[in-house]
């Protein structure tokens, strides 16, 4: 029988742990669970407002020093009572309907880890929408993140990740990695031989709280990781990590091209350029009836691809050519457990 606990990694976010939690506490799941809040070393802890929550939830709260959040949900896991462990960031919100839409997936084809995807709720300040929009889009990620229709290669993403307590003890959990502790995971657990599955009922609503300076630091992290995880795991790497790379190297080269050569068609890879972000501005802004959003995430897929594109290659370069360990190249992408 399935028993579900709910495991959240918490630092510096109490309010985003109000919303979430209240969420929870409107799921319309009507057998028992459980949620386990870990504080990891937060200077503003969270105890309070879990503590409020107390009479409509079945809840622990654990306070730890600061490990990274891999660590803190393994941590959290190994306290938890349930024997099925669900993943979600403090910054999301989930619908009521939830942990219905997983039971009724894992009950009609039960396997030791799945994921969703996430999308943004009405609530949302336009750059939410706008960069959700960029982050779920087969416009702009839809090779890089996973699908339904990719399923084979579907990695699935620990703010929104459901690990079965058996896989859990077998892989160990998260690694010390931070980002990339979930596709590292989902490739261990792959290679130790259980099945994973991407449940697109099971949506959360990711609330990423950043401006575009810092979703720019956030994709660049993304993009420094996934060459260290194609190094630990030979046959992962696909040629889809590598767009946004390609895609500012074209750009560069189109922008240079009506310089070297004063022909006409010198101007066409600038306008496909042109077109392609034409159609994520169309695409976003009738996604969301919203022009302002689609602006904006024409702005956000150039940030997006920028930071990813150039952290990869980044990486990549240095991963080829030096002797270092990835913890020594880039030691701010991991935690001391």
């Amino acid at each position: 029988m399935l028993e579900f606990s709910f495991v959240v990694p918490v630092y510096n976010r109490p309010d985003e742990v109000a919303e979430l939690l209240a969420s929870l506490s409107r799921q319309d799941y009507t057998k028992p669970f459980e949620v386990v809040i870990v504080e990891d070393g937060s200077s503003q802890p969270a105890e309070s407002i879990v503590r409020s929550f107390e009479d409509r939830l079945k809840i622990k709260y654990w306070y730890k020093p600061n490990s990274g959040p891999g660590d803190s949900r393994n941590y959290g896991m190994q306290r938890a009572s349930g024997n099925y462990f669900i993943l979600v960031d403090s910054d999301c919100i989930l619908p009521p309907e939830y942990l219905s839409e997983v039971a009724i997936g894992l009950t009609a084809d039960y396997v030791d880890c799945f994921g969703g995807p996430d999308s943004a709720h009405p609530s949302f300040n336009p750059l939410q929408k706008a960069i959700s929009f960029c982050m779920t889009s087969v416009l702009t990620t839809g090779g890089i993140r996973g699908s339904e229709k990719a399923a084979e290669h579907f990695q699935p993403r620990s703010f929104n990740m459901g690990l079965s307590k058996k896989a859990f003890q077998k892989s160990g959990g998260f690694g010390s990695i931070h980002p990339g502790e979930d596709p590292d995971l989902s490739l261990r657990l792959l290679k130790l031989g259980f099945r994973l599955k991407y449940l697109p009922g099971a949506v959360v609503f990711h609330k990423r709280r950043i401006n575009f300076r810092s979703f720019y630091k956030q994709v660049h992290k993304f993009g420094l990781t996934r060459p260290i995880l194609n190094q630990w795991h030979p046959g992962s790497a696909r040629i889809t990590y590598w767009f946004p790379t390609i895609f500012y190297l074209g750009l560069f080269a189109s922008l240079l091209l009506p310089l070297i050569l004063s022909t006409p068609w010198s101007w066409l890879p600038l306008g496909c350029y042109i077109l392609y972000l034409l159609a994520v501005i169309i695409a976003a802004a009738s996604a969301t009836a919203s022009l302002h959003i689609g602006l904006l995430a024409g702005t956000a897929l150039l940030v997006q691809f920028a930071g990813y594109g150039l952290g990869f290659l980044k990486s990549s370069l240095l991963l080829t050519f030096s002797k270092k360990k990835p913890a020594e190249l880039f030691p701010n992408l991991f935690f001391n457990s």
